[in-house]
Parts: structure tokens; sequence; C-alpha cells
């Protein structure tokens, strides 16, 4: 497991958008600069050289080490088809995988063991400061709010949507259903499950756009094997 690290960088950047590199001892390529005495011979262009006549150094990207802070969603719709249960299981893996950079909680502090859900929901990430550090944010992204404010307002985030199977791909043409988070009860036929999924499509389309720009994002299916998912998914990478 120590083999893996969750990935703090965009997986999708914004078109034309540059990323603010320190020159440094890490793994990505920052620049070519003219060679100077000292420089370690190891680093040389070779090719550079072959072109131009000039010795260049190459020089790489600066690895900061990362501080996580992880956001759990504890509303009343997590609370339905296993997805708490499941959702923690997904949180102690990603816990275990960040200690090495730093975990911390939302509004807790540093992790001292247990997971704390927060009843109110991520809303509740729009009216406090911004937390240091890259978000771990797990939820079924369901709460009726400002998605991509909020996202945009953490500026670094690693989403994590948690849902059933049976919301991604209902099994019925006709129910009457309740909203959990409002109380609410609405009667659906083949007409509004159609129209649910085309809904869901869309926003699961800006969630993982908008999260890949910002940082990573998986879609997890409750039950499915978590560390394979995010692996594919891109949210965890090798050290």
């Amino acid at each position: 497991m120590t083999r893996y690290r969750i990935r703090a960088r965009p997986t999708q950047p914004f078109a034309g958008e540059r990323t603010q590199a320190r020159p440094g001892r890490g793994l990505e390529f920052h620049e070519l600069r003219g060679y100077a005495q000292g420089d370690e011979p190891r680093f040389i262009d070779w090719r550079a050289f072959a072109r131009t006549g000039r010795l260049y150094t190459r020089r790489f990207q600066a690895e900061a080490p990362a501080r996580f802070t992880f956001f759990l969603d504890g509303s009343p719709s997590m609370g339905l088809l296993g997805k708490q249960a499941f959702a923690e299981r997904v949180f102690r893996l990603l816990v275990g995988l960040a200690r090495p950079e730093g975990v911390f909680l939302w509004g807790k502090g540093r992790f001292r063991g247990q997971p704390a859900p927060v009843v109110e929901g991520p809303k509740a990430l729009l009216s406090a400061p911004r937390p240091g550090g890259v978000t771990v944010l797990i939820t079924d992204g369901l709460d009726e709010l400002d998605w991509l404010r909020l996202l945009k307002r953490l500026r670094r985030v690693v989403l994590i949507q948690v849902m059933a199977p049976e919301e991604l791909a209902p099994g019925f043409t006709e129910a009457l259903l309740r909203d959990v988070e409002t109380g609410g009860q609405l009667e659906v036929g083949p007409a509004e499950v159609r129209g649910y999924q085309e809904a869901l499509e869309e926003h699961l389309l800006r969630l993982r756009t908008t999260a890949r720009r910002l940082g990573s994002y998986a879609l997890l299916r409750v039950g499915e094997p978590i560390l394979p998912a995010l692996l594919r998914q891109g949210v965890l990478e090798e050290r």
C-alpha cells in the first residue's frame, strides 16, 4: 500500500494553463538552462548539445510535501444504500496513504484515528474558511448546492464521489420517491426516470471535469474494489 500516494496535481489542467513549478530535484521536467560549472554531468541534455553545440542542464520540478484535509460527508443521503459505510472504508484507505504527507480532518485538526462525518454535508464548506493544502472530499455529490462554486473555492481538491449502483441505474420505471434531504415526495414514471438519468449524467460530467482541472476525481460504486478503482481513475499514483 505504501507504494501509492494521492495525486495532488491536476489530472486535466485548464486549456493553456501553466503549473507554477519550482526548480529542484523532483521527477517532472521544469526547464533547460545553460550549463554552469558544478552542474552534475548526468543532468546534461546531450540531445540539445547535438542540436546547438552548447551545453544545457535539465532542471526538474521540486515536489513540495502535500497537506491533506479530509471532509467526509455525513448528510442524510449518505445513510442510504450502504454509502456511509463504504465511504468510511474509502476514507481509511486514503488516510493511510496520506499519513506521510500529513492528515487533517475538516474542522477537527490533525487526524487522531477516527473519521468525523460532517452532518451538514458539503454545503458547510461554502461558509467556512478554505482548508489549507489539498481537500479530499468524499461525498455522494447529491446535495442541492452550487457544486462548481464549491469546488473552485477549494482550489485544490480530490473529489471522491460514492454512489450506489441503484442510483446510477435505477431498476424501476414507476415509483413514489421520498427525498431524505428535504422530506418531499415525488411520483415518477418512465419519463421522469429518463429525465433523472440524463440530468445525473450531466451532473457527473460537470463534477468530473471541474474536479480534474483542480486536482483529481473518482466515481466509486458501493461494493466495488476500492484500490483498483482509484488507480484506474487517476486519484492514486506510484510514489
